[in-house]
């Protein structure tokens, strides 16, 4: 953690509303002058979409599950490196993803594929990371030129690694949606995009199980609010579900791990609806999620810029 170069990772699974949470971030950057530095998670990712494409192929031919929830197929590593470095100097290394042909034509390169490695651009004052590992602890092995893509069990253990990306975070945020919730979004964006057909969506979920127990879950015990969207419609069959539920029916699930940092009363009456139903837990109306951050993160930025003004002329 730093006061001269503080970060703010938004962390949970692919399709959980880390865009959103991102978006509203930079609108209360925007208010309060805040120049952030963006980091998307996939610029971490160790293949190209053609690459994982071949080696899911491999893994399914030999019974094994993959996905880009596990640290075997992102650069956990360089991530933290990443917000150690920029931490400590401000600065750091990454690289861009192409998510799509407008942005591949901005960075000149393939949809799927990556920039080459390159400094972060110098100027601002937090760096903002949205993606899937922000809050990561993990053991992971070190490659080395002749490893196989799947090595053994003892070869993982013998080059293991271990990774504490959440120690270097100054404010964490996680988003999960109810787990059903969370599937029925995966299957209806994946499809409506004809990624996939939902029977791959299932698969899809179903492979990835494993990490997301070892690798998502566990970062939501580390971060300092949780953002649970909760469904008040029915979900019980996510796989049978023929909308996604929109956010007037569904209530926002705020959790705050230390909550003698918020002014509870405050937060209640500028968020009409909300209610405490635990002394560490605000439940918001399911549309009120930009304002609900506004109102709880606005002040924890003001006061970080404070803190970063003060070391900084110190």
């Amino acid at each position: 953690m730093s006061l001269k170069h503080p970060i703010i990772a938004v962390t949970g699974s692919t399709g959980a509303g880390l865009s959103t949470v991102r978006h509203a971030f930079k609108d209360i950057c925007r208010r309060l002058g805040i120049k952030p530095a963006l980091v998307h998670g996939d610029s971490f990712r160790r293949y190209t979409e053609s690459q994982f494409d071949a080696l899911l192929k491999e893994a399914r031919a030999s019974d094994r599950h993959i996905s880009w929830f596990g640290p075997d197929c992102n650069y956990v590593a360089e991530l933290e490196a990443l917000f150690r470095t920029y931490g400590e100097t401000g600065s750091g290394i990454l690289r861009d993803y192409a998510h799509n042909e407008v942005h591949a034509r901005e960075l000149g390169v393939l949809v799927g594929e990556f920039t080459p490695w390159h400094p972060l651009s110098a100027g601002n004052d937090i760096l903002l990371y949205e993606g899937q590992h922000g809050g990561v602890r993990a053991n992971t092995w070190t490659r080395r030129k002749d490893d196989a893509e799947f090595p053994s069990d003892v070869d993982r253990r013998k080059n293991a690694v271990g990774i504490d990306v959440a120690q270097h975070v100054d404010l964490l945020i996680g988003v999960v949606p109810a787990v059903n919730l969370e599937w029925i979004q995966k299957i209806h964006r994946e499809c409506d995009k004809h990624h996939c057909t939902p029977q791959e969506s299932v698969e899809t979920i179903l492979r990835r199980l494993d990490d997301y127990l070892h690798f998502i879950v566990p970062q939501f015990g580390l971060t300092d609010i949780n953002i649970q969207r909760v469904p008040l419609v029915d979900t019980s069959n996510p796989f049978i579900a023929r909308d996604v539920p929109a956010p007037d029916e569904s209530v926002l699930v705020i959790h705050f791990r230390d909550r003698k940092r918020y002014n509870f009363p405050d937060l209640l009456a500028r968020l009409p609806g909300s209610r405490m139903t635990r002394h560490s837990t605000m439940v918001v109306p399911g549309g009120e999620l930009r304002l609900a951050l506004s109102v709880i993160c606005g002040p924890i930025l003001e006061e970080m810029m404070e803190k970063r003004r003060a070391a900084l002329s110190a």
